[in-house]
């Protein structure tokens, strides 16, 4: 899982890779610990891919200056990425 560019201003793309076809959720957090926004959640082919935020919460409000993280949970496995909105 990789974030670029990060820091950010106003979008930042998220890349990872799947062995093969997995229920996979992304999700951006606020530094609370409340969530900001899905990306994505449910069920996504094997090989690469990327999901872009563009620095949106789940309203459509655009986000503060400010860290936020990505959570990444594919079955039991689950990887947070620190990111950094910059404006």
């Amino acid at each position: 899982t990789s974030v670029y560019p990060n820091p950010f201003n106003p979008a930042t793309t998220i890349s990872f890779s799947l062995a093969a076809p997995s229920n996979v959720t992304i999700a951006v957090y606020d530094v609370r610990g409340a969530l900001v926004r899905v990306l994505t959640s449910g069920t996504i082919p094997g090989g690469a891919h990327r999901v872009d935020w563009q620095g949106l919460d789940d309203a459509g409000r655009a986000v503060s200056s400010g860290v936020y993280f990505v959570r990444m949970v594919v079955g039991d496995f689950e990887k947070t990425r620190k990111m950094v909105m910059l404006k």
